[in-house]
């Protein structure tokens, strides 16, 4: 049985998505690159990382740089951040389940923490950042070695391309969410192990296990 479920956080446990074009929309005015435009994001969301970056014109090398001052603008906004619907009671569900829930993210731990305190979501067991955007395999391998797990006792859920690589590389199964940043076209050559189309989705994969 899995015993623990990690999930990323931002597009697949929270709606993000317009307090991260705005904080992107104010760095690239300070540091000259490319602004996100609304006719923009469907396109977006069929690109990559890196696609992204050049479509933006945003230095990748200069993204750890920026990243201390994307999660300070970031977390002045965390107030009008919101669950998507039905996630705060799958999360609870899960819990009721005993399964240990976990998140595994590229944001700051700090804003998780705050938002689950003032979300009262107490059942997270363990969460695990790392401001990478390409290193999450690597932080999926620290959380497994800290819990003593094997890849088989960890099923992840995300909804970024990414997210479906880094599982592939760590042999860990993959449920990949279609309400994140990444469109199904995009997703689709990487092969996910399963997609929820809704949250009640995740937890009848879960009991499927």
């Amino acid at each position: 049985m899995t015993k623990y479920i990690a999930f990323d956080f931002d597009g697949t446990l929270v709606d993000s998505q317009d307090i991260a074009i705005s904080v992107v929309n104010q760095l690239a005015k300070k540091h000259n690159f490319k602004p996100i435009e609304e006719q923009d994001i469907d396109y977006l969301k069929g690109l990559s990382v890196l696609d992204r970056c050049k479509f933006l014109k945003v230095p990748v090398y200069k993204l750890p740089f920026w990243a201390p001052e994307f999660y300070r603008i970031y977390k002045e906004s965390i107030k009008h951040l919101l669950f998507f619907d039905g996630v705060s009671n799958l999360l609870k569900e899960l819990g009721a389940m005993d399964y240990k829930l976990a998140i595994i993210s590229s944001n700051s731990e700090n804003i998780i923490r705050d938002f689950l305190k003032n979300n009262q979501i107490d059942n997270i067991d363990q969460i695990f950042c790392s401001s990478n955007l390409f290193g999450k395999d690597k932080v999926i391998k620290k959380f497994l070695k800290k819990n003593k797990l094997k890849n088989t006792d960890l099923i992840y859920v995300g909804d970024e391309s990414r997210d479906v690589i880094a599982c592939k590389r760590v042999e860990v199964e993959v449920i990949w969410v279609s309400w994140g940043y990444d469109s199904m076209a995009t997703i689709q050559e990487e092969s996910p192990n399963y997609i929820a189309k809704e949250p009640k989705d995740i937890l009848e994969i879960v009991k499927s296990l």
